[in-house]
């Protein structure tokens, strides 16, 4: 075990030690003054004085209340709190005051961080575990109405089976964000960078969900019309599933006859800024700092009509910081919303 070292403080002894010297000088003159006459050799009293109450207050408290103070630290010890118990022994009391109000203060604030933590934990798995049982129980039902009998029915047979096929792909969905968010999240999933035109990647998501899109009346479109192509440096296959949990979230939420617009701008030299910006429902201020959050909804109703695994924003913001890059959003209620990353240009680029 380590050597308990012992940081000394001699205020103490020294201000006791002078107070006690001043009071006994003080004293034996008055008894000389009154009683006998004063002599010179008086002055050697406090000489000698002194250095003795110093040695002798000194010695109590590297003794007396060292002790007590080491069984405070020992206790902490017992607390695990390694970085005080790192530190010398202190016999200073302002010292050992602010020592232990220190450990309070770190003990309070993780203390916090757990309770939320858990709390955080506890909503997770609460959410978890209603996005595959939802899947889980309508398959189970379809199953056991064909066991019960009604797959003597062709036409049952043939709809209960699509629909059992349709929960169990959005299990396989749900399962697929789940193992990758969690790769990203360890740093396990590797980016295959390189120079892509984004222009072509934004037009090739807009012919992907155009159908979709058509559903609800959406407009998909540039802010303008790029005639020559804008060369970035980035993971083409995530990005374009950045771009597609984006842009289908904007034809989810977005109102019907609106519009989704994309727009790419040069932020720095080096810095392109996409921009996918819609007049759909909005976000309120209180749900946008936890709108990356695996699972989270807005819509606190827990209705899934607009399907998805709730996990689409979580990976776009893990993607784009395994990047390096930065993801914003901006919101208003009843207005829409624009969600915006940056992403390093291509050399050849920064150079035109």
């Amino acid at each position: 075990m380590q050597k308990n070292k012992l940081r000394k403080t001699y205020k103490f002894a020294l201000r006791t030690s002078l107070y006690v010297t001043l009071f006994s000088t003080g004293l034996v003159m008055a008894f000389q003054y009154f009683f006998y006459d004063l002599r010179w050799e008086l002055i050697f009293f406090p000489l000698i004085c002194f250095p003795l109450c110093f040695a002798i207050v000194q010695y109590r408290v590297e003794h007396f209340i060292y002790r007590r103070v080491k069984k405070i630290y020992d206790e902490i010890t017992l607390l695990e709190s390694t970085n005080l118990r790192q530190q010398p022994i202190t016999t200073d009391m302002g010292t050992l005051t602010r020592e232990i109000d220190k450990y309070a203060r770190s003990k309070k604030i993780e203390i916090e961080t757990l309770k939320v933590r858990e709390e955080y934990r506890k909503e997770y798995m609460g959410n978890v575990s209603h996005e595959l049982k939802t899947p889980l129980f309508t398959v189970q039902g379809y199953i056991l109405t064909l066991l019960d009998g009604a797959m003597d029915d062709e036409n049952i047979r043939q709809k209960y089976l699509t629909r059992a096929s349709k929960g169990v792909e959005r299990l396989i969905y749900i399962i697929k964000d789940l193992d990758m968010i969690s790769k990203l999240e360890v740093g396990d999933l590797s980016l295959n960078k390189e120079a892509f035109d984004i222009v072509e990647l934004v037009k090739n998501v807009f012919d992907l969900f155009e159908m979709k899109a058509s559903k609800k009346k959406i407009t998909l479109t540039f802010d303008m019309e790029y005639k020559t192509p804008i060369m970035v440096y980035g993971d083409v296959e995530r990005i374009q599933q950045v771009l597609t949990n984006l842009i289908v979230n904007s034809i989810k939420y977005g109102r019907e006859k609106g519009t989704t617009e994309v727009s790419i701008e040069n932020l720095i030299k080096n810095k392109a800024i996409i921009r996918v910006t819609d007049n759909g429902e909005g976000i309120s201020k209180q749900n946008i700092p936890r709108l990356f959050e695996r699972f989270y909804r807005v819509d606190k109703s827990g209705s899934r009509k607009e399907g998805g695994s709730g996990l689409g924003l979580a990976i776009v913001k893990h993607i784009i910081e395994a990047h390096e890059e930065k993801i914003y959003i901006e919101s208003e209620l009843g207005v829409g919303s624009e969600f915006s990353f940056t992403l390093e240009k291509s050399k050849t680029t920064q150079k035109d």
